[in-house]
């Protein structure tokens, strides 16, 4: 067994031990039973197997605070009325194997596909530039603020419900483009009222939301924030106002904080974050830990721990990754994702002294937007492997393994809008 620093427990501020310093990220998975919307077998299977795979920590994909906004049509929603029976189940099995389990909990915004047959809205009606596949996404239309005031209470009840359920905390998910990171973003949000504007006003819905969870859950409940280093588009969201953000959520009763980046429309989460203009990385810099560099600058004002998520393939790396400086900052919690849609007992096996690597699937197509919507679709192709109980294998093709995501996200698109109109 090794001794490396990355198997040290780690002490969250809410008072829980971390059993070391590996989180299974939050992957898309749209595994919902239909109709309903709820977990079932294929993520009960899917996290079993994670459980076993020797993280201390599992973060579930999106798990949705309102059923008229799914970042897909397979996805978990978690509301006011919910049958917690299958919840129990699912947070009985994730935390099966001694790690915690986290809830990620969140709202699209914007980012919500046509095909789900609602109404996208945002912090205005900025609509996602795609190119030609702009017109998958539904139009969108700016909130008012009772609406903006309800999202908030929707995120405190789903907090709640995953508290009553067994889970260990949620992670607010501010970042990837979805609500929370449009808000933050100068890009999306245009508001002249309390909602927009300065960066104050801009971060106000994600700390109204942070106080609401912090105010519903219990003490020993983690809550967590997922937060962009950056949109990686210019005139964005920028590192300097994720640092600031970050000083903001300190005293708030955040147990740690996930840096990551990127949208929809600059995949920077899928590797090699740089804005156009920028001098190209290394091949090495460019597949491995690539937010590093902002997670450890960010974590010299951060009170809680500090995440980072992206690229981390070798122990060595995530060695690397936890090196504090002279001063004694770093980063704390490493969060891997793809690598265990591949290998999902890969933490295991490092742990045991089998120095096992992953080679990430990878799509060098042209077309930036086709290219990031083919990696989701190879990472799914094994993360729908593993839920019916084989292995994940390599994803196959990009191009079959994106259509065959497309033909998968049709058939659940049509029972949830089926499932939504016998609902209203």
């Amino acid at each position: 067994m090794t001794t490396s620093p990355v198997f040290a427990p780690l002490t969250l501020p809410n008072g829980t031990t971390v059993p070391n310093r590996l989180c299974k990220a939050a992957m898309e998975e749209n595994l919902a039973v239909q109709p309903g919307q709820s977990p079932g077998e294929k993520l009960f299977t899917l996290y079993e197997r994670w459980a076993r795979g020797g993280v201390g920590m599992i973060l579930s994909g999106n798990v949705m605070v309102d059923p008229a906004a799914l970042t897909g049509p397979g996805g978990v929603v978690l509301q006011k009325g919910t049958d917690l029976a299958p919840f129990k189940r699912w947070a009985q099995i994730g935390k099966s194997g001694g790690g915690q389990f986290w809830l990620q909990i969140s709202h699209p915004g914007r980012q919500l596909y046509k095909s789900m047959g609602e109404t996208a809205v945002s912090p205005s009606d900025v609509a996602l530039d795609l190119g030609k596949f702009s017109s998958l996404f539904a139009e969108v239309r700016a909130l008012e603020a009772d609406e903006i005031e309800t999202i908030i209470t929707r995120f405190a009840d789903t907090a709640g419900l995953a508290d009553e359920a067994g889970f260990d905390g949620i992670q607010i998910h501010g970042a990837h483009g979805y609500l929370v990171s449009q808000f933050l973003s100068p890009l999306t949000n245009k508001r002249t009222d309390e909602w927009g504007g300065s960066l104050e006003n801009r971060a106000r819905f994600l700390m109204r939301i942070a106080e609401a969870v912090r105010a519903r859950v219990k003490p020993g409940f983690g809550v967590g924030v997922k937060l962009n280093s950056a949109d990686f588009q210019r005139g964005g969201f920028a590192f300097e106002d994720a640092r600031q953000v970050v000083e903001w959520l300190n005293g708030k009763g955040i147990d740690f904080v996930e840096l990551s980046g990127g949208s929809y429309e600059s995949p920077a989460m899928q590797g090699n974050p740089q804005e156009e203009g920028d001098a190209p990385k290394t091949s090495t810099e460019a597949r491995e830990a690539y937010f590093i560099d902002f997670a450890r600058d960010i974590a010299k004002v951060a009170t809680m721990p500090i995440m980072v998520t992206g690229g981390i393939t070798r122990l060595a790396t995530a060695e690397a990754a936890l090196a504090q400086d002279e001063h004694g900052f770093g980063v704390e919690l490493l969060g891997i994702a793809r690598a265990m849609a591949s290998n999902p007992f890969l933490p295991r096996h490092w742990q045991e002294g089998h120095h096992a690597e992953i080679e990430l699937p990878h799509v060098g197509w042209k077309n930036q937007s086709l290219s990031g919507l083919a990696t989701m679709g190879l990472t799914k192709a094994q993360i729908e492997r593993m839920a019916r109980g084989k292995a994940p294998g390599d994803g196959g093709s990009p191009a079959l393994a994106l259509a065959a995501d497309q033909y998968r996200a049709a058939r659940r698109a049509s029972r949830y809008r089926k499932w939504r109109a016998s609902t209203r």
